[in-house]
């Protein structure tokens, strides 16, 4: 489980202090896929790098299964998968070497990196690439072995910064079933996304932030009546009080 109470973080810029999150609270529960949606510039990116601590909060705490990120960064980490906007991949490597490196990394040994990487082989479908230079990857095979870097180590929290952004359709309906098992199993999943048809297809929860903050929260059925609309999207909109910053 992930919870996160009243978070905030501001920036400096060249036009002065911009404060990114003002304050956003919730909490995403095990067994369930939690969507994060808000326009661009609507604080989600700042949100997620708060929760896995690449920045630090100015007020505010996340906690992982209740460790508090803030009070030990290493112990939360270990009970978390991230997959951020940026893949990082290093090009002169194998997907199987990148993986393998990242699980050695959280404290597995070369064995268990070994059986459980053969699990996510077969579930993210990467056969083909899996012994290939990442130099050259296609976005779908980058974004497949990051996710499989991110997971390795058997993370109860999965958190996912646009996983299906830029791939086709079938490397997106393998992840959405990679994302579905691992709901079944149990684990807490994060999910930021633009992609309306991604939060309707897999999320149990929506959080919509606009403008730093939490304006709405629910599953996509009470979005759409407290929004008093047929369609998410449309719903995403009334909610946000402008199309300004919408990626359909």
């Amino acid at each position: 489980m992930i919870e996160i109470n009243n978070l905030k973080r501001s920036f400096k810029s060249k036009s002065g202090i911009v404060a990114a999150v003002k304050s956003v609270s919730f909490t995403a529960q095990d067994g369930q896929i939690t969507g994060l949606l808000g326009p661009n510039g609507a604080g989600k990116t700042s949100t997620l790098r708060l929760l896995y601590g690449l920045i630090s909060p100015e007020d505010g705490t996340v906690k992982i299964d209740g460790i508090d990120i803030s009070q030990d960064k290493i112990s939360a980490r270990r009970h978390l998968g991230v997959l951020p906007d940026t893949r990082g991949l290093y090009p002169r490597l194998t997907a199987r070497e990148n993986i393998l490196y990242y699980g050695e990394l959280h404290g597995l040994t070369h064995a268990d990196c070994e059986a459980e990487l053969s699990d996510l082989i077969v579930s993210l479908e990467m056969t083909e690439f899996i012994d290939r230079r990442c130099e050259g990857f296609s976005q779908g095979q980058r974004t497949k072995t990051a996710i499989a870097r991110a997971v390795i180590h058997r993370p109860k929290n999965i958190v996912l910064d646009e996983p299906t952004n830029g791939l086709d359709v079938m490397t997106t309906r393998g992840l959405r079933r990679f994302l579905q098992r691992a709901r079944e199993q149990g684990r807490c999943i994060i999910l930021s996304t633009h992609i309306m048809q991604e939060v309707a297809a897999l999320c149990d929860q929506v959080v919509v932030i606009s403008n730093g903050v939490v304006v709405a929260q629910g599953t996509p059925e009470e979005l759409r009546a407290e929004a008093n609309e047929l369609n998410l999207e449309d719903a995403f909109v009334s909610l946000i009080g402008s199309e300004e910053g919408l990626m359909l």
